[in-house]
């Protein structure tokens, strides 16, 4: 008797440990270092406050933006483990749709956030949150427009080539440019998302081009890259700069001059609402297929008003 009592005893501590392993929400990131995505972290955690009875997260990411075979790792690993459900934002619009899929395959929920997933793939998660960054690039071009005219030379600094933000942010931008100017665009150059290689390309191409009238800094490392090189060279007020993304960095610069604006997205609703459409689909209740987070143009005029302070972080 006490023998049977024993071996029910591990069999209900190990089923405790499968369900309390099922419970686990993992939310899969570009890179941990990144404090846009420790905003989207913290945009994670206060959702798990408020819907995540029961359940557990966990939050990780590479150590860069660049090491998509580490991220496809980490959702592999996921849904080896049998999670509950994956929030991911994916770092290569291609490479990680066969881990999305064996998560489709395994019957665990994936919602996708920043960055779409190549077409063909809709079928293998159930909600993408994000910026519309078609829209997000049109709205960078307006403001670079309306402080320097149509007329000259801009550049144009990227990320990371052929990531789903990027097609979409920096065509977006791009486009519009052509459609509604003469700008003469100069480059993109791609700083593989590193802070230190948008310092130093930003600082050639200022060098290389005294005629340059503006500059786009299309993320967070590259933005902040791009506006230590421009107070380095002395070339604070002297040409237009757009970044993108609202850290603390960046908001300085806005605050002295560096930068005329930034576009700043919903890092922390991705992560918020990541985690609320997950355990939605947890309770089987229905999502919509898109949702908009949504991005707003901070300047030095608005960046102390309600609108801005919602996406700064």
């Amino acid at each position: 008797m006490k023998k049977l009592a024993t071996a029910l005893l591990a069999s209900a501590m190990i089923l405790g440990a499968a369900s309390a392993q099922a419970a686990e929400i993992a939310v899969i990131v570009k890179t941990v270092n990144s404090t846009f995505w420790q905003n989207v972290q913290k945009g994670a955690d206060a959702a798990m406050k408020e819907v995540g009875a029961g359940n557990t997260m966990t939050f990780q990411g590479p150590a860069s933006e660049s090491a998509i075979a580490d991220q496809v790792n980490m959702v592999e690993n996921a849904v080896n483990r049998g999670v509950a459900g994956i929030v991911l934002a994916p770092s290569d619009p291609d490479a990680l749709i066969p881990a999305v899929k064996k998560a489709w395959e395994a019957r665990i929920p994936v919602v996708i956030v920043d960055s779409m997933l190549s077409k063909g793939s809709e079928q293998y998660y159930q909600s993408f949150l994000a910026t519309d960054n078609k829209t997000a690039g049109e709205l960078a071009a307006k403001a670079l427009i309306e402080k320097v005219g149509k007329d000259g030379k801009i550049a144009v600094m990227s990320y990371v080539a052929g990531a789903g933000s990027e097609i979409g942010r920096v065509g977006g931008f791009t486009d519009y440019i052509k459609a509604n100017s003469k700008l003469q665009i100069v480059g993109p150059f791609y700083s593989q998302s590193q802070m230190a290689t948008a310092l130093n390309q930003t600082t050639d191409v200022l060098a290389a081009n005294s005629d340059l009238k503006a500059i786009f800094g299309a993320n967070e490392p590259t933005a902040i890259g791009m506006g230590r090189a421009i107070k380095q060279s002395g070339k604070s007020g002297k040409l237009v700069a757009i970044g993108f993304d609202g850290n603390q960095d960046l908001q300085e610069f806005v605050k002295d001059g560096t930068l005329q604006a930034i576009a700043v997205q919903g890092s922390f609703q991705m992560g918020d609402l990541g985690v609320k459409t997950i355990s939605k689909l947890l309770k089987k209740e229905k999502v919509e297929k898109f949702v908009d987070t949504g991005v707003v143009v901070v300047t030095k005029d608005n960046i102390d008003k309600p609108e801005a302070k919602n996406v700064l972080y």
